[in-house]
């Protein structure tokens, strides 16, 4: 690993270690005007403001009302290797892969780790195939 502060930007590296862990609980995107975000708010897993208003992504669990959100139901996995910020490739390699199942990627950066909000119904089938990506890259 690159200095311990900034994370791996090696690609085959961050390929082989991707350890994709799923978060058991359903998300919901929802926008709100900005000015007017709901209380729970505070405890969503993701904000994005945007000119057209705030999108807020949230497990259902955090208000009842998000378990009819207009926006279907996603279920995040996270890829628990440390990437840079920097790092070349990762999201494009690992959307392509999921892309090649059909099945659409949300990518949501953090400073440590990449996290995908992928359709709740096919969560089980992108998690296989992140850990297939894994095992095919992984130095031996």
């Amino acid at each position: 690993m690159n200095d311990a502060g900034h994370g791996e930007r090696d690609l085959a590296r961050l390929l082989g270690g991707l350890e994709p862990r799923l978060d058991p609980r359903p998300h919901r995107f929802v926008t709100v005007a900005a000015g007017a975000e709901p209380e729970w708010s505070r405890r969503a897993f993701a904000r994005v403001v945007e000119p057209e208003g705030i999108t807020l992504v949230a497990a259902e669990a955090t208000d009842p009302a998000l378990a009819s959100g207009a926006a279907g139901r996603w279920a995040r996995i996270t890829l628990t290797v440390h990437s840079a910020l920097d790092a070349v490739g990762l999201i494009a390699a690992v959307a392509a892969r999921l892309a090649a199942r059909g099945i659409a990627v949300n990518p949501i950066a953090g400073a440590r780790h990449d996290h995908l909000l992928v359709p709740w119904e096919r969560r089980e089938e992108a998690l296989e195939e992140l850990r297939r990506l894994a095992r095919e890259t992984a130095a031996p």
